[in-house]
C-alpha cells in the first residue's frame, strides 16, 4: 500500500464532510475521496439489510480507487453494518460510534449523556453499548431526529422551522437533565447553534469529527501509512445521485474547495 495512496470517506450523504473537513484541517498532507450516496439518503429509515447493502456497495467502490484506509462518516452505517464492510474490503475501515462514545466520556460532568442520531441508530443501542464497553458508568437518554436529515441536505441550518423541530425533539432529553450530548449523525452538528439553544448553556455537544480524524491519524501512524508531510493532498469527490445539488451545497459546508462532484450510481 502507498503512503501517498487516498483515505476513502462516505456517508449517505452531505453530513459526512464534517468528518471529511475535520481530516482535511488535521491532515492536509492527506488525499481525500468522499462519496455521498444521495440517491438513498437518508439511511436512518432504511432497513438494516438496506443499510448493510448499499454500505458495502459504496465500501467496495472506494476501495477500487485504492484507498489506503475507510472512514465510515456515517452513524448509521457504522451501527449497522461495520462487520459487512470489514469483510468486504481489505484496508483498515474506522468508524464514528467509538470515537464520539469517548469523547461523551470525557466530558460529562455528572454522568448523564443524552444520544440524538437516526431512527436506525437510536434503535440499534449501538451508543449505549459502546458507552458501557469503554467502562463508562452512565446513564443515557436517546431520542431519534428523523427531521433533521432532510433539513440539513436541504441546507435549512437555521429558522423558525428548524428551531421548532430542534426544540422538540430536545423536550425529553431537557426533562432526563443530560449534561452531555451526542450529536450521533454527521449531519447534525450544522444545526449546532441551534441545538445549544434548545439545549442550553451547560450541555455540552459532542461531535465525533475531531475525534474521528484523531484516531484515523492513529491507525495511519500504526499502520506507517501516514502521507509525508508538506504536500498537498488531492480531494475527489462522488455522489450516486444529482452531483451539482450535492456540489452547491458542500461547496457551502467546504468552501470553493469542492471544483468538481463525478456522479457514481450504483444498482443496490
Amino acid at each position: 500500500m502507498k503512503k501517498t495512496a487516498a483515505i476513502g470517506v462516505f456517508d449517505s450523504g452531505l453530513g459526512g464532510l464534517t468528518v471529511f473537513k475535520a481530516l482535511a484541517r488535521r491532515m492536509p498532507e492527506e488525499s481525500l475521496v468522499y462519496f455521498g450516496d444521495t440517491a438513498h439518503v437518508p439511511y436512518g429509515s432504511k432497513s438494516p439489510r438496506a443499510v448493510e447493502r448499499y454500505s458495502v456497495a459504496v465500501a467496495r467502490f472506494l476501495a477500487a480507487k485504492g484507498i489506503k484506509l475507510l472512514v465510515v462518516a456515517c452513524n448509521t452505517s457504522s451501527a449497522l453494518a461495520l462487520p459487512a464492510i470489514r469483510r468486504a474490503v481489505k484496508v483498515p475501515v474506522v468508524g464514528v460510534i467509538e470515537p464520539g462514545a469517548r469523547a461523551a466520556l470525557a466530558a460529562t460532568r455528572g454522568g448523564r449523556i443524552g444520544i440524538i442520531g437516526t431512527e436506525a441508530t437510536v434503535r440499534s443501542g449501538a451508543y449505549p453499548r459502546v458507552l458501557k464497553a469503554l467502562g463508562g458508568r452512565v446513564k443515557t437518554a436517546a431520542r431519534a431526529c428523523p427531521l433533521f436529515v432532510p433539513l440539513v441536505e436541504e441546507g435549512w441550518w437555521k429558522g423558525v422551522v428548524t428551531e421548532e423541530v430542534a426544540r422538540r425533539y430536545a423536550a425529553p432529553l431537557r426533562r432526563a437533565h443530560v449534561d452531555t450530548l451526542i450529536l450521533g449523525c454527521t449531519h447534525y452538528p450544522y444545526l449546532k447553534p441551534v441545538l445549544a439553544r434548545v439545549m442550553g448553556r451547560g450541555v455540552r455537544l459532542i461531535d465525533s469529527a475531531e475525534e474521528t480524524a484523531l484516531q484515523t491519524e492513529s491507525a495511519l501512524a500504526r499502520a506507517g501509512l501516514r502521507a509525508p508531510s508538506g504536500r498537498r493532498g488531492r480531494r475527489e469527490f462522488y455522489a450516486s445521485d444529482a452531483p451539482e445539488r450535492f456540489r452547491r451545497l458542500a461547496r457551502r459546508m467546504l468552501g470553493s474547495s469542492v471544483a468538481r462532484v463525478r456522479l457514481h450510481p450504483f444498482d443496490s
